[in-house]
Parts: structure tokens; sequence; C-alpha cells
């Protein structure tokens, strides 16, 4: 009888210590309250710059005009081919109490379900992670899709801002390309309030266009959907009051 205590105590202490300090897991995405650590960094190593992106195509994320979020995120390569120049306009976000609210590129379009959970995790041909959070100081460490983990949080509605990412790409095979990725918008505990997709919305490539050649035709992506996303909390409390009436 002791020992079977022993063993599910041991069990209990084991599955605490495996959780991050200040992490709770969200719609299968992690949440953390700690600061950065500086260095942490992919698994293939530090994001590379982008260079040599088509710099005559557009590729706009539209939230729908159906929903209470709306605005979009635009993407264009910088005039040089280096990173992308990023537009962003964002209105009617909920409550602030659901704030800061975080936009990130994520690793796959939305389903013609309007699945938001479906587009997966962030944009991360790196394999950095989410925790720790991002060192915005060194952006080549972070997620190439965390936008707002390099570039600030959504604290007021409506929200614009605009920036140049070194790290996304406008080049079609290459693991940091947007082009057939989607954009989704979180309150602060990670809850997908809206996605869309990246779509090709202008091309003026030609051959005295500097830059690579770009693909000039995109595969069909459903419309934009705005919706909401169950929320999973994984509680380090639950686990003890299931311990202690085991013990019991």
């Amino acid at each position: 009888m002791h020992s079977t205590i022993y063993l599910a105590a041991l069990f209990a202490l084991a599955l605490v210590n495996a959780q991050v300090p200040g992490a709770t897991t969200i719609e299968g995405s992690p949440t953390y309250d700690g600061l950065p650590v500086p260095g942490t960094t992919g698994k293939l190593g530090n994001a590379a710059i982008t260079q040599n992106n088509p710099t005559c195509i557009t590729y706009n994320a539209t939230l729908p005009s159906t929903g209470s979020i709306h605005g979009y995120v635009s993407a264009t390569a910088n005039t040089n081919g280096t990173g992308v120049f990023f537009n962003v306009y964002l209105s009617g976000l909920p409550s602030e109490s659901l704030g800061p609210f975080l936009y990130h590129i994520h690793d796959q379009p939305v389903p013609a379900d309007g699945n938001c959970t479906a587009t997966e995790a962030h944009l991360d041909p790196y394999i950095r992670g989410e925790i720790p959070p991002c060192d915005n100081t060194q952006p080549e460490t972070c997620q190439v899709g965390d936008l707002t983990g390099k570039h600030g949080n959504v604290t007021i509605s409506p929200f614009a801002a605009q920036y140049s990412d070194l790290y996304v790409s406008t080049q079609a095979g290459l693991g940091s390309f947007l082009g057939n990725r989607s954009i989704n918008i979180h309150s602060a505990n990670t809850t997908r309030l809206a996605c869309a997709n990246f779509e090709l919305v202008s091309s003026n490539c030609n051959s005295s266009t500097s830059g690579s050649n770009a693909t000039t035709s995109t595969t069909a992506t459903p419309s934009p959907f705005l919706g909401g996303a169950t929320t999973t909390f994984v509680s380090i409390g639950a686990v003890g009051a299931g311990i202690v009436a085991f013990l019991l």
C-alpha cells in the first residue's frame, strides 16, 4: 500500500515538474507568463534573412466584413528584395480585458469549413517553439510567424502598424514563405478570434523586375472566416486534487 502511494506521489511530482512554470495549454498552443530567455533559438539555428524576394507581388489576408473584427494584414517584399514590408490594420476588437491581442502567421491555410484551429501552429521552419517568449531584441531567434513577438502586441482598437520583417518571404518554395498560409488574431490567452488566408492580390512581375522570379498564379483559397475556438486549460490544481483523492 505504501509503495503504491509513493509511486503515485512520484508520478504527480513528475507531472508537475514537466510543466513549464507559468505555462498553460490552450487549444493546443502553450502560453507563458515568464520572461524571454536570451539566446533561445530554433533547433535548426537562427532564422535567415530572406533575400531575392519578388518585389512585384502583394499578399493580403483580409478578415471578413461579416465578423466583428475587421481589417487586413498586407505583405510586400521590400524594394531591395530583402525581407517583407507589412501593413496591418485591425478594428472592432473585443473588450480590452481580453487583450493585449496577438496576431501570427500560421503554418496552414484556413480550410473550407473555416476552422481556425486547423491552421495549426505558428509558422516555425526553424523549430523554435513558443516557449520561452520571443525576445524582440533578437528577432532572428523568434518564430518566423510570431509577428507580435517581434513587432509588438495589439493594445488599441483600431490598430495600425507598418514595419519590415527580415525573416518572412514572398518567395514560393521557402519555409518562410507566407503566400500559402494564414493569419490568426488571438486574445491574450491565445484563443483564436479570427483567421484569414493570405491571397495573391497583385502581380506585376516581368523580366526586368529585380529579385527572384515570382509565381503569378495561386491556388484557390477559402474565404476568411471569423470563429471562436474552444479553450482547454491544463490545471496543476486539478492534478493535485486527483492525487489527494487517490491517496484518501
